[in-house]
């Protein structure tokens, strides 16, 4: 059976996590708050998260979950400031949440273009920004960016999402030297195809699980948990000279 590495440096350590009710961003909350870490995470799932914070109440640190819609960027930063006040200077950001919404290029307009967006790539821009001082004045901290293998893969069906998330690799390499300066790291961390149970219920048939088996190198489903392990360590002080990087998860996809 496989054994999983604990930190010490994320003992006692503030995380925000975006988009942490469901999915992989539970993922990232769960291994955060076993690690001894204090978290608080944003989503509007309340049920999601209500039931999230009952498992995970016998933590050293329960998390803490503010609602908040990260479309609305007057929310974002007043969630970030409630943040601050449960757990203390942000010392980790992890930019998780988006929606991989399937949708077709004549059917884009305006509204759909600027939501977009706003789900999957400006919060990330400006949940950054807010951390950033909180990181300054802790002496550093490391701010990871999901990204995707879907844009690279060239995959169809959702093209806002793709120019999103390629945007988001855009952003990690046009911020990691002003931010390395100041000994704060920004990396991406590149999921492929994660079985959540979205994934699993909407798009997961034999036909999928055929180019699975077909395009990973790796045998098996690739999960949350191993997207939040990879997460840990980019997190961790481990990790203290990475940073502009893409660590990617997908099984070995070619």
């Amino acid at each position: 059976m496989p054994s999983f590495a604990s930190y010490p440096s994320l003992i006692d350590r503030s995380v925000l996590i975006t988009g942490g009710a469901s999915g992989i961003g539970a993922a990232f909350v769960e291994h955060f708050a076993r690690q001894g870490a204090k978290v608080a995470f944003l989503d509007v799932d309340d049920a999601g998260a209500a039931s999230l914070c009952q498992s995970l109440a016998d933590a050293r640190h329960p998390p803490h979950y503010l609602h908040c819609d990260l479309t609305d960027l007057a929310a974002l930063q007043a969630a970030i400031i409630a943040a601050r006040a449960l757990i203390g200077p942000i010392a980790v950001l992890v930019n998780n949440a988006a929606n991989d919404v399937r949708h077709a290029l004549a059917d884009i307009d305006a509204v759909a273009f600027e939501r977009s967006m706003a789900v999957n790539l400006r919060h990330q821009v400006f949940a950054t920004q807010a951390v950033v001082p909180d990181m300054r004045q802790l002496g550093g901290g490391s701010i990871i960016c999901l990204g995707s293998t879907g844009w690279m893969k060239k995959n169809g069906g959702y093209p806002l999402y793709a120019m999103a998330k390629a945007a988001v690799h855009g952003f990690v390499n046009g911020m990691a030297r002003e931010l390395g300066q100041q000994h704060i790291r920004i990396n991406s961390l590149v999921p492929g195809w994660v079985i959540t149970e979205k994934q699993a219920r909407l798009w997961l048939d034999e036909a999928g699980r055929a180019d699975i088996a077909r395009g990973q190198c790796m045998p098996g489903l690739l999960m949350a948990d191993d997207l939040a392990r990879a997460a840990l360590f980019l997190a961790a002080d481990d990790s203290r000279m990475c940073t502009g990087q893409d660590f990617i998860v997908d099984g070995g996809w070619v």
